[in-house]
């Protein structure tokens, strides 16, 4: 999983709406969400961002800003870890 921000030159809703259905489209990409007024678009998934600008520069300027893992993945190893020690009580209440 990464998260993908991008400066992407957005100026009325159509561009918007038309880099949205586009980006949306591609595999890997999980999560869209676009900031009109900082010009940003964030991706999250299994995603190339090479891929991901090549997309979007036939609609408008489009620039990589930062790639880096996604938040996610850390709550769910936090997870991982708790259920280990559940099942280690189970073995004791059988026997």
């Amino acid at each position: 999983m990464k998260k993908v921000v991008l400066k992407v030159e957005l100026y009325d809703d159509k561009i918007k709406k038309k880099t949205m259905k586009a980006v949306s489209g591609l595999s890997g990409v999980e999560s869209v969400s676009v900031d009109m007024k900082d010009q940003k678009m964030t991706l999250i998934g299994d995603i190339d961002p090479v891929e991901v600008v090549e997309k979007l520069r036939k609609l408008c300027h489009a620039e990589i800003l930062s790639v880096g893992p996604a938040k996610e993945e850390k709550k769910e190893e936090k997870k991982d870890e708790k259920k280990p020690e559940e099942k280690k009580k189970d073995p004791k209440e059988n026997g």
